[in-house]
């Protein structure tokens, strides 16, 4: 099993999904309680969600399921919420703070996971920002995800239905937060934050340097806005899809007609 897919593009956008694979080797799976074995924090559907909507934008997307490696976690296992609920590199719990093994990973089974799937992702990653960079001189990086919208584990009450992410400012322009917010807030279906819980994960927070050109976005989307409830069999909502994807259609678009305001000049 390819660890990742990739979809060459040639616009300045590239769209990373991390979250909604669900391949996991045998061995890891045999290891998984009955309550991991379901799988429930994956980002169900991304893929299919943002499938097609900037038809030139590269899309790299992880087929492996979370629970082998977490690529949107640091490989050094550090925190990116510290002091706050959250899981690892490998996590030991679900979202819901439940033991998801009955034998956990060890250190050394982790390196090992981290060289055959977090850094094959992250390499597919970088390639692509930089094929995107070369050919427009800024490329803009868009990290898409997706989550149950009530977790008391990790949050508070109920998420917005899209929670954009940029480090505290800090991964990409103004230009294109501002640009997000409005066309999110144009919805009068959708609530959003930004930075809020969600403030970006070791992707945008890794790669986001708009100094050098380089911009990073994430996109934490809450399920119940796609899907038909947020439990199992986690089923795909064509109606709730189709109205989100126009919105986020229009969010991919903009950023690429921003791109070019953003271009360094060597």
């Amino acid at each position: 099993m390819n660890p990742v897919s990739v979809k060459e593009g040639i616009s300045p956008v590239v769209i990373a999904v991390p979250h909604a694979g669900t391949w996991l080797p045998e061995e890891v799976r045999a290891r998984l309680n009955a309550r991991g074995a379901t799988l429930a924090d994956t980002d169900w559907h991304v893929d299919r969600l943002y499938d097609g909507l900037l038809p030139g934008a590269a899309m790299v997307v992880a087929n492996f399921h979370r629970y082998v490696v977490d690529p949107n976690r640091p490989p050094d296992g550090a925190s990116l919420y510290p002091g706050q609920n959250t899981t690892g590199l490998v996590a030991t719990t679900d979202f819901d703070g439940e033991p998801i093994w009955t034998e956990p990973p060890t250190t050394d089974e982790t390196a090992a996971r981290v060289a055959a799937f977090h850094a094959p992702y992250h390499a597919a990653v970088a390639a692509a920002l930089e094929a995107a960079k070369a050919r427009h001189g800024v490329a803009i990086l868009y990290d898409a995800h997706s989550i149950r919208s009530r977790i008391p584990f990790l949050f508070d009450g109920t998420l917005p239905d899209l929670c954009i992410g940029t480090a505290d400012g800090t991964s990409c322009d103004e230009s294109l937060s501002e640009a997000v917010m409005k066309i999110a807030g144009s919805s009068k279906r959708y609530r959003h934050v930004l930075n809020g819980r969600f403030k970006g994960g070791w992707t945008t927070r890794h790669y986001g340097k708009p100094a050098s050109g380089v911009h990073a976005i994430q996109m934490e989307l809450a399920q119940s806005a796609y899907l038909k409830t947020e439990a199992a069999p986690f089923a795909y909502d064509d109606a709730k899809a189709a109205s989100l994807r126009a919105i986020l259609s229009e969010i991919l678009h903009r950023l690429e007609e921003l791109a070019p305001d953003l271009k360094v000049t060597p």
